[in-house]
């Protein structure tokens, strides 16, 4: 193709003069996705288009090339020392550094490279239940479960003699990959012998079949700190499941249930709990006995308490879970009312109620009867 016939190189991308390198490099892989022969297969204008993708972006990706064509445009590249044209230029330079990870995508495998044998263990999750006033004060549990560990006998290798039983792929070379020629470019694809392992194994050892890993019982002690709450989550770094050839453990999730209690109800870090107190006790004021997660305390009912009132005790409810303070406790007074009255009783509150009338002792009963009065005269 004349070099008077080329398209600019900037325009073939798309691109200003002055872009940048990660412009120049976004603008490549976008369009070169786009007319990628995999994608437009026999289509002989993609083909095209994608070669001049490649020969622009070769130039332009180049601070030196790229100097030497601004300041002289394609005659830059002509002539015996310009390599005359496309021909001069090695398409495959730089091009798998941009699309490494994007022929992951369109292959299943990263170009170019090969896959990791060591593998990180699975996390494991461990529903764990407590008592109400362990996630208060904190506890230290046992726990049982079972999860995968490197097989003792073969060290995690695999292969009944140790690690000198694990013989290299010969197909792959212990790559894990095999290359395939398409064209100009080669595409990686995972090595169907070693299933991308990169090592094969001719005597599998016989206490893990050639896993490398056996799934054992396990005990573990997991301290509860004070405040959890229902749902909270422990992370235990490592104390997953073993790794594959090497490979890091994962972490063990410890997933906090929170009993109920017949007496308290949490909202965040306060306690609710309904105190039941007689008439009497409401009318001229009492000391009651109430329990806390400490224990039980002296509480000072004031006279003329109502019921559902709520009288704070403070510090006596969760402590925080990251240490900032405590919450309180707020105990809700329940006025009871007696069913059953004895003759002497039903005498008495009689006389009360004579006696009372319409005085200001009952302000909650006399603003009620003034606004039905303001409402039905």
């Amino acid at each position: 193709m004349p070099a008077e016939r080329k398209r600019d190189y900037y325009e073939v991308l798309g691109i200003s003069r002055g872009a940048g390198e990660e412009e120049i490099k976004k603008a490549y892989r976008r369009l070169a996705v786009q007319y990628h022969p995999d994608r437009n297969p026999g289509n002989k204008q993609a083909e095209e288009k994608f070669k001049e993708l490649n020969e622009a972006y070769q130039v332009l990706s180049d601070p030196e090339r790229r100097a030497q064509y601004d300041r002289f445009g394609h005659a830059a590249f002509q002539g015996p020392q310009g390599a005359g044209g496309f021909g001069g230029f090695d398409f495959s330079q730089g091009f798998e550094e941009v699309f490494s990870d994007i022929f992951g995508d369109f292959f299943g495998t990263g170009r170019g490279r090969s896959r990791s044998r060591s593998r990180r263990g699975e996390d494991l999750r461990y529903d764990l239940e407590i008592e109400f006033k362990e996630a208060a004060t904190g506890a230290e549990k046992i726990i049982k479960f079972q999860r995968l560990v490197v097989c003792e006998q073969c060290n995690g290798s695999r292969a009944r003699g140790g690690a000198e039983g694990v013989r290299i792929c010969p197909n792959c070379r212990g790559t894990g990959q095999v290359r395939t020629q398409q064209g100009f470019f080669s595409i990686s694809t995972t090595c169907g012998q070693c299933r991308g392992e990169g090592s094969v194994i001719a005597d599998p050892c016989p206490k893990c079949q050639g896993q490398g890993r056996i799934r054992r019982p396990v005990s573990l002690s997991v301290k509860i700190p004070a405040g959890v709450d229902n749902g909270s989550r422990l992370k235990l770094r490592n104390e997953g499941e073993a790794g594959a050839a090497g490979g890091a453990n994962g972490d063990l999730y410890v997933v906090i249930h929170v009993k109920e209690h017949p007496l308290f109800v949490r909202q965040d870090n306060d306690i609710l709990i309904e105190v039941p107190i007689s008439f009497p006790q409401a009318a001229l004021g009492a000391e009651i006995e109430v329990p806390t997660l400490e224990g039980k305390i002296n509480m000072k009912v004031p006279a003329g308490t109502q019921s559902g009132k709520i009288i704070r005790l403070k510090g006596k409810g969760f402590p925080d879970l990251h240490g900032y303070g405590a919450g309180d406790q707020l105990v809700r007074i329940a006025v009871e009312t007696p069913r059953r009255l004895s003759a002497r009783q039903r005498e008495l509150l009689e006389e009360f109620a004579r006696v009372s009338g319409e005085d200001t002792s009952h302000p909650m009963a006399k603003g009620f009867v003034d606004k039905l009065k303001e409402m039905f005269g």
